[in-house]
């Protein structure tokens, strides 16, 4: 039930106009191959908003006035029962709150996961109980001992990122503490290490200009009182004591906010589980902030987060702050707050020779997040011996050369008003709109009209640009030689706020022979549309065709319509999830036979391959061996080569 009451019954009013809380709602598909969510959500708001009218309407209005104010006293005994109900749910973050303000500027941050378990290079948390049993897992941190840790030079390497602040996993599911804690002597100081490393890190934050945060599991499958057990959640405690543990749980994170404090913000996770409830989650996000007014905190506090895809339902159910996509770019929303954390090689702990992401892959990853209104969180896996691995480090540190250059179109930048697509993104900032372009068109970019005037242009990854607005749309052309590998950035300098302009969709044309075509494949994840064989050819890098985990063979098949000539082609694989294709095979049905154009090992992020000219109607990818259930985010055809991929020949 929505109330919008004038002034004079202000006094009533006042606490419903305060707490009013944000509906969102949210339909998720999950990929159970590889855990991945998609989400479409929508919002409902309040408008508080009161008109005022000239001098004519003084009478209307005073009559008005009149019978509100009768009306008013009517509703009082409803409206106190209402007051009740509002100040008994969960507490709603503003979403213009002053305290997310550093957050929402800073844009991009380190996550750190790393424990004992770095010993054995399997995953945090998770691998206990299932790859390392669980007494062995139990027991590594008495081998542990990081003798080159350095926390200067982990928040040096975060700065030479360019990064603006630092998640530190205080504790995981495991259990394991990495500060000096009075409530479990399973914490570091047990191990060889004797180092409080949250101490450490903390304090060179704070020298090197960071805001120190920290990743809190709310599940803990090693602590006897808490109900769950290894593996991931599955076993059940002999004697649990779950309010016991919640006490357990309080005094750890009163501990972390007063000794090592002020903190950022703290980052829950493992909230889904049976014992915590939504209950508990509002009564700690309040706890918390009563203990640091200022502390931000993530939404997976409660239980109103869906799955990985991290949106929330906006009603009594979710205290938090923020949502949080895991291992996606979250779709675009300048309403609620939004972080993707996400990993920079494929494991969150470290992993030895563990795939690390592509520059390219890294910079646009970060770009499209802003550009959709979010920040990016992107975790890093130190070593054994407390070293960041050095070509991480150096993955970084490219990372923040660019930021260097750039930075101006990220940080303190909003997403929009041109949403992004698989071709662009927009960021914002004052009276500038940085266009971000990873691929261009065979033509100019087309713009869709905008309530601003475009008074001055630029190119400010360099080069010229020509830009002609008119009442149909904005055309940007930027000279061939002057296009960027990974992105090309034009800034559009307006005639007044960029924030005034609504939020708008717009597409860039495909030059794609396969675009849009018939597709059918020999496997489909699931059976399941959202991983059908058409999400190869939709020219959206945000969807794809996935096959049944353990399929080693596969085949996606195109029919153009009708004959067509191409002579290259571009394969996008979804490699965040593994580099699997091994052997691919390029086909085109002639002669009542398929005939190999083609042929390949790797994909990888993005594949172009050229061969002499061929016309044919029906085209197939042919895989021929794969270490898992393939995923093809794209799947295009050209009769010569695209312009602006960033891809390489092979």
């Amino acid at each position: 039930m929505l109330f919008a009451l004038d002034a004079t019954c202000a006094g009533v009013a006042a606490p419903i106009a305060q707490r009013s809380p944000s509906f969102a709602r949210s339909v998720i598909s999950r990929d159970q191959s590889d855990g991945r969510y998609v989400s479409d959500t929508g919002d409902v708001r309040v408008d508080n908003s009161h008109g005022n009218g000239d001098a004519d309407n003084l009478a209307a209005r005073l009559w008005a006035q009149s019978r509100r104010m009768i009306m008013c006293a009517s509703l009082l005994a409803s409206l106190s029962l209402v007051c009740a109900t509002v100040a008994n749910a969960a507490p709603q973050a503003e979403l213009n709150d002053a305290r997310l303000e550093w957050w929402r500027a800073a844009r991009f941050g380190m996550f750190i996961h790393w424990g004992p378990v770095s010993l054995r290079g399997t995953e945090i948390g998770w691998s206990r109980g299932a790859q390392v049993p669980t007494d062995e897992y139990d027991r590594l941190y008495e081998r542990f001992d990081p003798k080159r840790f350095d926390a200067d030079e982990w928040a040096k390497t975060a700065q030479a990122a360019g990064m603006r602040y630092i998640v530190l996993t205080a504790k995981h599911h495991d259990g394991f503490c990495l500060w000096d804690t009075r409530f479990t002597d399973y914490d570091i100081m047990a191990s060889l290490c004797k180092r409080d490393i949250v101490a450490e890190l903390s304090a060179a934050c704070r020298r090197h200009g960071l805001k120190f945060c920290v990743y809190y599991s709310i599940c803990d499958w090693h602590h006897p009182d808490y109900p769950t057990d290894s593996p991931g959640g599955r076993g059940k405690k002999a004697e649990p004591n779950m309010p016991r543990y919640v006490e357990y749980l309080r005094n750890q994170l009163k501990e972390l906010l007063t000794r090592y404090g002020p903190l950022g913000l703290v980052w829950f996770d493992g909230q889904w589980e049976q014992p915590w409830t939504a209950a508990y989650g509002t009564d700690l996000y309040r706890y918390l902030r009563e203990l640091q007014p200022d502390l931000i905190i993530n939404n997976r506090v409660s239980k109103g987060s869906d799955g990985q895809s991290g949106t929330s339902r906006q009603d009594a159910r979710n205290p938090g702050d923020y949502d949080t996509p895991e291992q996606r770019i979250g779709a675009f929303n300048r309403e609620r707050p939004w972080e993707t954390c996400l990993t920079l090689c494929q494991q969150w702990a470290w992993k030895p020779e563990d795939q690390m992401k592509s520059l390219p892959q890294c910079l646009q990853t970060l770009v499209r997040v802003v550009g959709g209104d979010g920040n990016l969180l992107l975790n890093v896996g130190p070593m054994p011996d407390g070293r960041i691995e050095p070509r991480q480090v150096q993955r970084l540190a490219e990372m923040g050369v660019w930021l260097s250059k750039y930075g101006e179109s990220v940080y303190g930048t909003r997403g929009g008003p041109l949403m992004p697509n698989p071709h662009a993104v927009s960021t914002h900032k004052g009276t500038r709109i940085y266009l971000h372009v990873f691929r261009w068109p065979d033509e100019p970019l087309v713009l869709p009209p905008i309530s601003r005037s475009v008074v001055k242009s630029a190119v400010m990854t360099g080069g010229s640009v020509q830009v002609e607005q008119t009442s149909e749309g904005i055309l940007v052309n930027v000279p061939k030689a002057d296009r960027q590998e990974i992105d090309t950035i034009v800034v559009l300098e307006l005639d007044g706020p960029a924030a005034t302009i609504a939020p708008c969709e717009w597409c860039v044309p495909s030059s794609s022979l396969a675009y849009n075509a018939a597709a059918r494949a020999s496997n489909v994840f699931r059976n399941m549309p959202d991983y059908a064989a058409e999400k190869a050819v939709d020219d959206d890098d945000q969807t794809r065709w996935a096959t049944d985990a353990g399929t080693r063979q596969a085949w996606l098949e195109v029919d153009l319509g009708e004959a067509r000539r191409f002579s290259q082609v571009l394969i996008r694989e979804a490699d965040e999830f593994g580099q699997r294709v091994q052997r691919f095979q390029l086909e085109i049905w002639e002669a009542e036979a398929w005939k190999v154009v083609l042929r390949g090992d790797t994909l990888g992020g993005e594949y172009k391959g050229d061969f002499p000219p061929v016309t044919a109607r029906r085209v197939r990818l042919n895989i021929l061996e794969a270490t898992e259930g393939p995923t093809i985010w794209e799947f295009q055809l050209f009769e010569r080569s695209p312009q602006g991929t960033g891809g390489q020949e092979r």
